[in-house]
């Protein structure tokens, strides 16, 4: 029963690993409008990473909340059921990779490592989005 979690938890991040490579690599999704200043695609691609990167990373902290205590609320460490922690994993997990980063919810021990990861992909997603827009722009003038 203890492999099932960490089953889970690669598959999560192999998902998101593959989502987000995909979108710096450029992956085409046809949805159209690619001829237009705005790239409609890439912007509601890059809403969709975030929002799996959100959810993956916000379903880590809730799996890994079963073993041990990772994110703590105002410094103090609270015991809440099921639904409690699904929502403090995801709203931590939001908060994090926004880098808006409150500080009402704290993560201890692996948990500091994963939020860490979590804040780099944050700073990075909007670059990957800047250079895919002039990667776009230069294509549709035919550069």
């Amino acid at each position: 029963m203890k492999i099932i979690p960490f089953i889970l938890l690669a598959i999560i991040c192999t998902i998101m690993l593959k989502g987000i490579i995909d979108f710096i690599r450029g992956k085409r999704m046809q949805t159209g409008m690619r001829d237009s200043r705005f790239s409609t695609e890439l912007f509601y691609g890059l809403i969709i990473i975030y929002i799996m990167v959100m959810i993956g990373f916000g379903l880590i902290y809730f799996m890994l909340s079963f073993e041990a205590i990772i994110l703590v609320e105002s410094g103090v460490p609270r015991e809440v059921g099921t639904i409690g922690s699904l929502i403090h994993s995801m709203y931590f997990s939001g908060v994090t990779l926004l880098t808006i980063g409150y500080g009402d919810i704290t993560p201890i021990g692996i948990g500091r490592v994963i939020a860490l990861i979590e804040a780099l992909i944050g700073y990075i997603l909007p670059a990957a989005f800047v250079m895919r827009l002039v990667q776009h722009g230069q294509r549709s003038r035919g550069e």
